[in-house]
């Protein structure tokens, strides 16, 4: 737009001669003001040249004037992540009266952890810990926890890593490991399996596999600490729906973890933990350390989305083959060291091993754990079948859990028995958990053909009642006529 005027604008005798005014419009298309520009120096009127370039500078200051608009929203969404994060720590975090029922320095020293000495603290644990371990056979493969209470599981999880020699070896700061257990324990939700027992379930397997099973001797002790570490992590703060659950429902950890999301959940989630001083067991490893324990802590706890297993299968298969041409141990033990990913493949494939574990329990174990499991799957059915208004699949439909046993012999042969078969070859140490798991599938076996033939002679029964109910024929003689 152009303007003409021909007398002084005030006494100064300065006068407008020409103006150009354009709107600033923001991204919304809103008119937030609007820029006046007055007088060309060579006194021209302004071109359509001019009006392009100032229409440019407009835009410009229009997507400016949102940046102090998206800077505060953006400083509110951080205090709002900050806050919920501290009342997350404040309900997770094992606080100074919880401690106590562990370390008891009020009792016997009159003083806090914090201010105790670390020789104080070791006598405590070294006086109750130990005979936990022996008590309630941690280190066999049929450990089962159905006689351990949640605190005794606390213990037995904070010992494990006195017995393979971490604590002293990295300088783990003793109330740091008894507040990150404790905390652990309570970062897992109370829901009917995804719970504490099962993550300690997992990291107690992995503690079996490393030392009874003799993996450790491909490990340093560094990477033996993450993965102990990684088991316990590996479910934690657990909702008690599978990921396809959470991407049907709209679930926002769907939106912010493209795939393996309640996976990716729980990493992010151990990772918040140990970012806390008070909670952090490696703090005193400098930061290569740091970065290798995250780094397979990252692919250890990944590892446990079947969807990833499945695909790692072959390569693990692979490597048991190969050691079998070896005749040398020692050889073959410095083979399998020097190669990262060849270690990285045997971790992931023992993490799936322990985290489905309760399949090769003794039976009397594994048989009330399959209940529980199934459970769950059929508090997830409810909800597909309410909520979201679907019809759950056959494994999470209660209305079919009479066919458990048939689910159940399914899952042993389609996922679990690779992964214990193999082991078994690759490790005989590791053989009772195969022979653990192919007793269960006969005791499933064994009661999905009790089952089938219930059914049977229900269709059976069925099938003869609407027999005798037919019409039958008066005249007891054919129907058809002959000639004769």
């Amino acid at each position: 737009m152009f303007k003409f005027q021909t007398e002084p604008l005030d006494s100064s005798g300065w006068t407008i001669k020409n103006v150009l005014s354009l709107p600033i419009v923001n991204k919304k298309e809103e008119i937030v003001g609007v820029a006046t520009f007055y007088n060309r120096k060579d006194g021209k009127p302004f071109d359509d040249q001019d009006e392009q370039l100032m229409e440019a500078l407009t835009q410009f200051l229009g997507w400016s004037v949102l940046n102090p608009d998206t800077y505060d929203k953006m400083n509110k969404l951080e205090n709002r992540k900050d806050i919920a994060q501290d009342m997350v720590l404040y309900h997770i975090k094992c606080r100074d009266d919880e401690i106590q029922d562990i370390l008891n320095t009020r009792e016997l020293y009159g003083r806090e952890p914090r201010d105790c000495e670390e020789e104080e603290l070791l006598d405590i644990l070294k006086k109750d810990l130990p005979p936990l371990i022996k008590k309630f056979e941690i280190y066999e493969f049929h450990f089962s926890d159905f006689n351990c209470t949640e605190m005794e599981l606390v213990k037995c999880g904070i010992q494990m890593y006195y017995e393979v020699g971490v604590v002293k070896k990295f300088q783990v700061p003793q109330e740091a490991l008894v507040r990150f257990i404790y905390s652990l324990s309570k970062g897992y939700r109370k829901i009917t399996y995804h719970n504490w027992r099962h993550g300690f379930n997992v990291g107690q397997t992995m503690f079996t596999l490393l030392t009874t099973g003799m993996l450790k001797r491909y490990y340093t002790d560094l990477e033996v600490m993450a993965m102990i570490t990684a088991g316990f992590l590996h479910d934690l703060d657990h909702r008690g729906t599978n990921n396809l659950y959470q991407v049907k429902s709209g679930n926002p950890l769907a939106k912010l973890h493209g795939t393996s999301i309640l996976e990716r959940h729980h990493l992010e989630m151990g990772k918040f933990l140990l970012a806390d001083e008070s909670l952090n067991i490696y703090q005193n490893l400098n930061r290569r350390q740091v970065e290798h324990v995250i780094h397979l802590t990252d692919i250890a706890i990944i590892a446990t989305d079947l969807a990833l297993y499945f695909k790692k299968r072959t390569m693990f298969q692979k490597i048991v083959d190969l050691s079998h041409t070896y005749e040398d141990e020692k050889k073959w033990v410095d083979f399998m060291t020097l190669e990262t990913t060849r270690k990285e493949i045997v971790m992931a494939m023992m993490m799936t091993a322990c985290d489905l574990s309760a399949i090769a329990k003794p039976w009397e174990v594994q048989s009330k754990v399959a209940l529980s499991v199934a459970a769950e799957f059929w508090e997830q059915g409810d909800l597909e079948r309410t909520v979201l208004e679907q019809q759950p699949i056959p494994m999470m439909d209660r209305n079919k859990s009479a066919e458990l046993p048939k689910l159940q012999c399914g899952f042993i042969d389609f996922v679990c028995t690779f992964v214990y078969k193999e082991f078994s070859r690759f490790h005989p140490q590791i053989k009772p958990m195969l022979d653990g798991i192919l007793n269960n599938r006969k005791e499933w076996n064994a009661k999905k053909e009790e089952y089938e033939a219930t059914i049977k002679a229900i269709e059976d029964e069925k099938a003869t009642k609407e027999a005798s109910k037919a019409p039958k024929n008066s005249s007891g003689g054919s129907k058809t006529c002959s000639m004769c």
